[in-house]
């Protein structure tokens, strides 16, 4: 078992980061130590996907009941955006980025700027970006406008070979996404490729990015999805990008509408569950209610979601 303390610490993280602004009535981040690494999870708020995307091969009255026992809607569910900031040794790394302008039709999302500013953290200090992969809320907040004017000249953005190669020509026949995110998925991932290709360092399988801070490739969800494994001091977390959902403890079977590869992806899914419940690492997830961090228990053939206790 991991020897992580039983809750996040925020006491290495300096007051700036966590001064609120007098108009910000809900803190958007929440700090974490790993060992010798600071983590620290900001929200970029709340998308409301259409709720049949969360499960396309449920039934409809089967779906409805979870949602009901949830008490969330049957139309339209809160969906969690959740990106982090690491710090090790000298780099501080993006994993991430949120929606960005992409999309106005989710306007509680798309702050991820400004809630880094809120959290004190500047934009010209990031060394590195990993991108777990390059769906529109998870590039989005690096092509808001103004944003690469504020970048180091010489920053490194880690996305898997695979990932790149596929938004050259990406294929959705196998996801169900509404037409509309489609176009906005397709557009967004060419618009970034053209931004920032010359800053891409690319990667078949793995990497380390910094010291403690490797990315796997996992697939699945996208071809060249990845995840994010922070190790110091035999502290462990993981942030696993979109492998892990939350209907994924009580249903890992179920396919998510985003999914390219909706079978992969439960393989990825079962296979990361399985590791986090034997090593008792902390997981942050995408699209996990922010703070997005806990643990992964087993639960009979199923896993139990072990969230945080909060440190104020």
């Amino acid at each position: 078992m991991s020897t992580v303390e039983a809750r996040p610490t925020t006491t290495s993280i300096t007051g700036a980061m966590l001064g609120i602004p007098q108009n910000e009535l809900v803190p958007s981040r929440y700090a974490v130590r790993v060992g010798d690494i600071d983590v620290l999870v900001i929200s970029d708020g709340v998308l409301t996907p259409p709720a049949e995307s969360m499960a396309t091969n449920a039934d409809a009255a089967t779906r409805s009941a979870w949602l009901d026992n949830m008490f969330l809607s049957k139309d339209a569910f809160d969906w969690a955006l959740n990106a982090i900031v690491v710090r090790s040794g000298a780099q501080t790394i993006l994993i991430d980025s949120g929606l960005g302008e992409e999309y106005p039709d989710f306007p509680r999302a798309g702050l991820f700027v400004q809630r880094l500013e809120a959290a004190g953290i500047d934009l010209a200090a990031v060394t590195d970006v990993v991108l777990t992969h390059m769906h529109f809320d998870h590039v989005g907040g690096l092509l808001a406008e103004g944003v690469k004017e504020r970048l180091r000249s010489g920053l490194r953005i880690h996305v898997s070979s695979a990932e790149a190669e596929f938004w050259k020509s990406p294929d959705f026949s196998r996801t169900a996404m509404p037409p509309a995110l489609v176009e906005l998925a397709r557009r967004a991932s060419l618009d970034f490729l053209r931004e920032y290709g010359s800053h891409l360092r690319r990667f078949d399988e793995e990497a380390e990015v910094a010291p403690g801070v490797v990315v796997t490739r996992t697939g699945g969800h996208t071809p060249g999805h990845s995840v994010v494994r922070l190790e110091s001091g035999g502290e462990r977390l993981m942030f696993a990008g979109d492998a892990i959902f939350p209907v994924s403890f009580d249903h890992p079977e179920w396919h998510n509408g985003f999914e390219h590869d909706p079978e992969e992806a439960t393989r990825v899914r079962l296979r990361l569950m399985k590791e986090l419940a034997a090593n008792g690492s902390w997981l942050v997830s995408t699209h996990l209610p922010f703070p997005s961090v806990g643990r992964v228990a087993a639960a009979g053939n199923l896993f139990r979601w072990v969230p945080v206790w909060w440190d104020f």
